[in-house]
């Protein structure tokens, strides 16, 4: 009995010795618990501060993106601003000197008529004098013969009609100037694309011609059968200009660099097409004989300020703009197909009538 008492209070000493012992590895574990909670708390807080400063980053970076696209947008309103008060004060002079231009030589091409009438019907007297009096005084036929009245008689109804030719050119010429300018057409108007296409050509005729170093530039116009169409006639005119020019300068680059050999027997041309896709929209296609565009290059013509030209001769604003006037001012589509070698072809689309756009 002694016995089992001793082994009951040997068995409770050690159950409250491991009890102890349990406590104190309670108490370190309570300890422990509480250093890794106040760790995660720590570790916690510099993770959310790392949070907040990642979103600070991302907003920066957001903000900062947005700030380089909105001066982006900047440098592209000033340059289309800047070119488009070019334009408009190099409308105002072309239209200007085209009506001063225009009033003299109206002046002379009409009174032109008078004046031959007058030469023939003093022509046809001095015929009368010489078949009634074929034996003038001699001071008479000294005269004759001094301004060589036969050749005089020939030469002056050539000169005169020389000098018609040449005003009624004038004439002409005025006409594509004013056309070109159409300052006094800010709305949408129905017009005649071929006329503004023909009145682009004469302007440039002289970088066409055969007189600059280069090769005559032979220009095809397969022109299809179109509608009166509404649209902003000087604007559009400014993107014929733009491909025009852009296509000259091309197959320039091209001709500089082979022989005239080779340039005989390839004719450097243009090609201008138009047609009617369907009853609401015409196509004008103007293709051309140059070098042709990369198709890493193609990609980028219509970006703003994005040019291939030398500094000093391209403001890479041109297509971008041509770009802007088809798409947003007529709500069409400006396409350009090329390969290397092949030259390059630009397709215009525009709607025949005006439609409601959310224009700025």
């Amino acid at each position: 009995m002694v016995s089992e008492k001793i082994d009951d209070f040997t068995k409770i000493q050690q159950l409250e010795k491991e009890k102890r012992i349990l406590i104190k590895k309670l108490e370190r574990s309570e300890k422990n618990c509480l250093e890794l909670e106040q760790i995660n708390q720590r570790k916690e807080f510099f993770l959310r501060q790392i949070i907040h400063e990642l979103e600070d980053s991302q907003r920066e970076v957001k903000e900062k993106r947005q700030l380089e696209q909105t001066l982006i947008e900047l440098k592209r309103t000033q340059a289309q601003l800047v070119h488009a008060e070019k334009m408009s004060s190099l409308g105002q002079l072309v239209a200007g000197v085209a009506h001063e231009i225009n009033n003299p030589v109206n002046f002379i091409h009409g009174n032109l008529t008078h004046i031959q009438q007058y030469s023939q019907n003093l022509l046809e007297l001095v015929q009368l004098y010489q078949q009634h009096y074929p034996h003038p005084v001699a001071e008479i036929q000294e005269k004759e013969n001094e301004i060589d009245l036969d050749f005089l008689q020939i030469d002056l109804l050539q000169i005169l009609k020389s000098m018609n030719i040449g005003t009624d050119r004038i004439r002409k010429i005025v006409l594509s100037l004013r056309n070109f300018s159409r300052m006094d057409e800010s709305d949408f108007k129905s017009v005649d694309i071929h006329e503004g296409i023909d009145s682009t050509l004469l302007i440039l005729q002289h970088r066409l011609k055969d007189n600059r170093g280069c090769s005559e530039i032979k220009v095809i116009r397969n022109y299809g059968n179109l509608p009166l169409v509404e649209c902003y006639a000087g604007q559009l005119n400014q993107v014929f200009m733009n491909i025009l020019a852009n296509a000259i300068d091309a197959i320039d680059e091209v001709n500089a660099k082979t022989t005239q050999q080779e340039r005989k027997e390839n004719l450097s041309q243009i090609t201008i097409s138009t047609s009617m896709i369907d009853l609401d929209w015409v196509e004008i296609a103007i293709a051309d004989s140059g070098g042709g565009i990369p198709e890493s290059i193609k990609k980028l013509i219509f970006n703003p300020f994005f040019t291939t030209k030398p500094v000093g001769k391209g403001t890479g604003m041109g297509m971008a703009i041509s770009y802007q006037i088809i798409t947003e001012k007529h709500g069409g589509e400006l396409m350009c197909f090329s390969a290397p070698g092949t030259g390059a072809e630009f397709v215009i689309r525009i709607p025949v009538q005006k439609k409601v756009y959310n224009l700025v």
